[in-house]
């Protein structure tokens, strides 16, 4: 975790919500100076922080409505922190918690260096990033409509196979229609909407790729070389990694994907593994992907992992090779090569 190192003359702490915010500045001696609560209103937090902008910087936990105040800081040349929700546990664990409290100990910790920061992701490819989330999103959905279509057929002792729903979607007609009527509608209904969702994912993943190839094609290219990387785990990899060198070590890129457990120790004995949740979620299921994908289709990994799942089974194994795969990203990145399949079974 990487914590803010205080360079300023005045620590500025916000408790953001979509209507309010409740601004709290503090001095290098840690001497309140202000403590007001204020609309989100771009002018109102100018107008407020204007006698201390010249020395300030803002701090902000890393919830969904930073982005607006990141990038009017960025735009008045002021210094912008983004703060890790899951660590800032001082934030959590008092007796008593409002918005005056909470913007008190952000500003706090920013002026103390014990703020652990979240990466503020740059307004330029955020948008962009945004979306291809949102495509993983109705992907899911389009597959609860899929699954929902073979209970339907289990129900009736009709098994259907997943890619036979995906056709009947496609086709907007059942290989065989129910005998009940309401059933059929049922189906019916789960299929139009699956279409609808199908045109929608299609014209995403077409923007998508069309504007990494304008801006990142050598990436997007490096990237699909991977075992088991095709278009869509590429553009994850692409735009949730944004700027490899923002890791000065491939552990920190690991742990950032959540491809470690760390572990938890007292006394030196081990207490445990906590902190699986802290990272990337889109990263962890783009190598877990990668690897899943990667063990089907190529058989020298395919038997890479049949000797780890001999000494370590087949959950771990997995993980492993999730892992492999994150360091050879990092490196790949850095050094602007391609996969070298070799390489990573020898290494």
């Amino acid at each position: 975790m990487r914590f803010y190192q205080p360079s300023t003359e005045f620590y500025c702490g916000v408790d953001l919500h979509a209507k309010t915010m409740y601004l709290c500045i503090l001095d290098r001696q840690g001497t309140i100076l202000l403590h007001k609560n204020l609309r989100t209103d771009p002018e109102a937090f100018l107008r407020a922080v204007a006698p201390y902008r010249a020395s300030l910087v803002v701090a902000v936990e890393c919830l969904h409505c930073w982005y607006w105040l990141g990038d009017l800081c960025a735009r008045e040349g002021i210094p912008f922190v983004l703060g890790h929700v899951l660590a800032m546990r001082a934030i959590h664990g008092g007796k008593t918690k409002n918005d005056k409290i909470d913007s008190e100990k952000i500003a706090r910790l920013t002026q103390g260096g014990l703020l652990p920061q979240a990466y503020a992701y740059p307004a330029a490819q955020r948008g962009l990033r945004d979306l291809l989330r949102r495509r993983l999103r109705l992907v899911r959905l389009r597959a609860e409509l899929y699954e929902h279509v073979q209970t339907l057929h289990r129900q009736a002792n009709r098994p259907l196979s997943g890619a036979a729903a995906k056709t009947a979607a496609a086709e907007a007609a059942l290989p065989e229609p129910f005998a009940d009527a309401a059933v059929q509608r049922n189906a019916l209904a789960d299929l139009a909407m699956a279409g609808h969702y199908d045109a929608i994912i299609y014209d995403l993943e077409h923007h998508l790729l069309a504007a990494a190839r304008d801006t990142r094609a050598k990436e997007l290219a490096l990237l699909q070389s991977i075992p088991g990387v095709g278009p869509i785990l590429a553009l994850t990899l692409l735009y949730e990694v944004d700027r490899i060198d923002r890791f000065t070590t491939r552990q920190q890129f690991c742990s950032y994907s959540r491809l470690v457990y760390p572990r938890q120790e007292s006394a030196g004995k081990q207490a445990g593994c906590k902190g699986r949740k802290m990272g990337n979620a889109y990263l962890k299921w783009a190598f877990s992907e990668a690897a899943v994908y990667a063990a089907r289709f190529y058989p020298r990994i395919a038997a890479y992992l049949q000797r780890l799942e001999g000494k370590y089974g087949p959950g771990k194994s997995k993980s492993l090779l999730a892992h492999k795969l994150g360091r050879a990203v990092y490196h790949m990145l850095r050094k602007g090569t391609v996969f070298d399949e070799e390489k990573f079974l020898r290494g």
